[in-house]
């Protein structure tokens, strides 16, 4: 039962953060931005010894349970680095959704995150270890810390936009519990 509570929470938290004004609003007319961020590490990857590696079946369930938790937030837009496992992890949000999948690059975050920024709509971000905190910084939200390389996949973060700018952040947890090596 406890990844029933994990809904609850997401549309807790929609509902209140939408009571308020996005930055767009308190900003003045003619700025527009996303409405909420959903920034998410890609799923377990199989093996480090391939270039590209997919998912691993524990991978694609957490993808699967990825689309299942965001299924009544309302994505708009789904944008990943390009990896295998990156778009593997969007995929099954995207058939759901019947979103396209958008690919940005990871090596030049600053510029997405600009980018983004002007954006309307719900987004979801699939990244990496390495990109995913350092992303919700650059769009104004919070630091959650680095996210462990070795095991850490179920760390999602929702932002939204805060009257007079940033993003108020919640981060939880999702999906089958990481094997710790």
């Amino acid at each position: 039962m406890k990844t029933a509570i994990v809904p609850v929470l997401v549309a807790a938290f929609v509902l209140f953060t939408s009571a308020a004004p996005t930055t767009a609003q308190a900003s003045g007319p003619g700025q527009d931005g996303p409405s909420m961020v959903v920034l998410v590490r890609h799923a377990e990857r199989a093996g480090p010894s391939a270039d590209d590696p997919g998912l691993t079946e524990v991978g694609a369930q957490r993808a699967r349970e990825l689309a299942r938790l965001l299924a009544d937030v309302g994505i708009t837009r789904i944008h990943s680095s390009d990896t295998r496992r990156t778009r593997e992890t969007a995929l099954p949000l995207a058939r759901q959704e019947e979103v396209e999948i958008e690919i940005y690059d990871h090596r030049n975050l600053e510029a997405f995150a600009a980018v983004l920024l002007t954006l309307p709509g719900t987004h979801l971000v699939v990244g990496h270890s390495n990109t995913t905190d350092e992303m919700s910084v650059l769009l104004g939200g919070a630091s959650h810390g680095p996210i462990v390389e070795a095991w850490e996949y179920d760390r999602i973060y929702f932002l939204t936009p805060r009257p007079g700018g940033g993003m108020e952040t919640m981060v939880l947890r999702f999906g089958p519990i990481p094997v710790r090596p």
